[in-house]
């Protein structure tokens, strides 16, 4: 089939496409940027090593100049390029900013964690940036061919970094696992991609849709249908496809587990949100059980599971887990409202990419000192570093979904999802999140308890030594995170809630 797709573009006339080249910029800079502070590594060597960090994430900022202008000519919205294969409409712009920012907070968690750790941080840097060019593309690919070589430009990067620890067992079993789990689930999915193109004679999503809204049940758009999900399960980690997430996420340097955890997870969501959404339109009633399944499950067996962890890394890996299962939800009642559904979805992915990388950042913060990632290693941290325990409060409660902090109105806004509209299996889908949401708050809160209220382990209570980035970081997300859940409410409605442009 892939062979007939090469010589369906062979044969086609030669004609240039009209190339809009504001609508590319963000990638065009990230990619010309990133090659800049490659150049001056390769001149530079040890002489620049330090300052690469700060030219990575300049790099960032830059490409984010280009996302605001196209925000701001919201009158000329969608910009539609290559026959609808590419789309830039208001979410593609919402999720290039998050993954820009994401980036830029990922690079002030690892410039420390690299240098002090004496690893080879200038490709550490570039690979991060190769992946989030990547994550920019997904944003605007409406195609299933773009959408899977982006996909593998978020993975292939992040296979690499995970066993960027190269003398340590535990990462190189967490680059192991994730890739040999990676390749498994791409050829999955690229069957089932495979059968689509076979079945619509067309790679562009809108055809596609059209071409398989059959309205009955056929074997082999069921087939397709449920292998293209499956591949993306293992994107998301949803169960029982996460079972590569806990040992990657603990063997991994911990920043790039923020960034596994945060943008790896969002662009894997952003990818799934489009072949649903536009691929998938007249299949609701295949897609909609599975994902009814996989959300259920995923949650609990995520929260059940974090319950008996000791480590807050594997903790946080398998709490990644439940809140897959949660922004999984919309997607499972997705038929009636996909505005509704995918703007609950990407709400949910904004603020979990601030409180979840917060978190991570207290954990590097703490492990600077105590050298430990036991839960137990937090009792006692109010004595010593009270703004610390604070900042990790704020992440917590929002994790839990607690008012007033974002985690709360995310949530909220999966239950709004689900409730309205009195369908059955939606209301049952709610209460399954609602008792998850009640587990989850236990372990959650269980951390708060360590924090606050039990004595200090070893009796060390010299104060955590906060480096300027690992600062910044934190102010960045704990800002975010707390006004998201107060001030910035109608702000944050606002920006995720959009109708899609369809790509033609």
């Amino acid at each position: 089939m892939f062979a007939a797709m090469l010589a369906q573009v062979v044969q086609a006339p030669f004609e240039r496409p009209a190339i809009d080249w504001h609508a590319v910029a963000p990638e065009l800079l990230l990619l010309l940027t990133g090659a800049i502070v490659t150049i001056v590594d390769l001149i530079g060597l040890e002489r620049v090593r330090k300052h690469i960090p700060t030219l990575t994430s300049f790099t960032f900022l830059i490409s984010l100049i280009p996302v605001i202008t196209l925000w701001n000519d919201g009158d000329e919205l969608p910009r539609v390029m290559f026959d609808g294969a590419w789309v830039v409409d208001e979410y593609a712009l919402v999720l290039k900013a998050m993954f820009l920012l994401t980036g830029y907070v990922v690079v002030l968690l690892s410039a420390n964690y690299m240098l002090e750790g004496d690893y080879y941080d200038s490709e550490f840097y570039q690979l991060i940036s190769a992946s989030i060019v990547g994550m920019l593309v997904m944003t605007s690919a409406r195609d299933l061919i773009s959408i899977f070589v982006a996909i593998e430009l978020v993975s292939i990067p992040a296979y690499l970094l995970a066993a960027w620890r190269k003398r340590d067992l535990k990462s190189n079993e967490a680059g192991l696992k994730y890739m040999l789990m990676g390749v498994f689930a791409s050829a999955i999915m690229l069957y089932g991609m495979s059968l689509l193109y076979g079945l619509s004679g067309s790679t562009k999503l809108t055809d596609i849709g059209a071409a398989i809204a059959t309205g009955e049940s056929v074997p082999a758009i069921t087939l397709a249908v449920v292998f293209t999900i499956i591949g993306f399960g293992f994107k998301v980690s949803a169960v029982p496809f996460h079972t590569w997430a806990p040992d990657t996420y603990e063997g991994a340097p911990t920043p790039l587990t923020a960034f596994l955890a945060v943008a790896s997870k969002a662009a894997g969501f952003v990818a799934l949100i489009s072949v649903v959404i536009f691929a998938f339109p007249g299949q609701s009633d295949v897609v909609e059980p599975l994902i009814w399944v996989l959300s259920a499950v995923t949650m609990t067996v995520g929260n059940l599971i974090a319950l008996r962890q000791t480590n807050i890394v594997r903790m946080l890996a398998y709490s990644g887990v439940a809140q897959a299962g949660y922004m999984l939800a919309p997607l499972a009642v997705y038929g009636d409202r996909p505005d509704q559904a995918t703007s609950a979805i990407v709400t949910y992915l904004v603020i979990y990419a601030a409180m979840n990388l917060g978190a991570f950042a207290v954990v590097i913060s703490v492990a600077r000192k105590t050298g430990s990632g036991e839960i137990s290693s937090y009792g006692g941290l109010f004595n010593y570093a009270p703004g610390l325990t604070a900042v990790m409060t704020a992440f917590l409660f929002s994790l839990a979904g607690i008012p007033p902090v974002g985690g709360w109105w995310a949530k909220f806004e999966i239950f709004r999802v689900l409730t309205d509209g009195g369908n059955f299996w939606g209301i049952a889908l709610a209460v399954v999140a609602a008792v998850n949401s009640v587990i989850a708050a236990y372990y959650y809160l269980a951390i708060a308890k360590q924090m606050w209220f039990m004595p200090v382990p070893d009796g060390d209570e010299s104060p955590v030594v906060l480096t300027p980035t690992l600062q910044a970081a934190l102010a960045l997300t704990v800002i975010f995170t707390i006004l998201s859940g107060t001030v910035l409410l109608g702000e944050l409605s606002d920006l995720t809630d959009f109708s899609f442009a369809l790509g033609g």
